[in-house]
């Protein structure tokens, strides 16, 4: 099982992974990043998506989501 999928995403932000026992307390794009790719979304459709909805261009939009991408690997939770 992909660990994206093992994951848990709460009402508050709060992201956990039960096989390590680790929370982290995310902000809103994050959630809605993290949401996106339980979905099995691709890195291009969540900045497309996202640029719709905020309105904020796609290359500043690829540098934060590639950043947070980054960070989630970086703690093991991303493949």
């Amino acid at each position: 099982m992909n660990t994206i999928d093992q994951l848990v995403l709460d009402e508050n932000n709060i992201l956990f992974y039960p096989m390590m026992g680790n929370s982290y307390q995310l902000n809103n794009l994050g959630n809605e990043i993290v949401t996106s790719l339980k979905q099995h979304k691709t890195k291009d459709e969540i900045i497309e998506a996202l640029a719709v909805k905020y309105e904020v261009s796609k290359s500043e939009l690829f540098i934060d989501v590639s950043d947070f991408l980054s960070k989630l690997k970086i703690y093991g939770l991303l493949s």
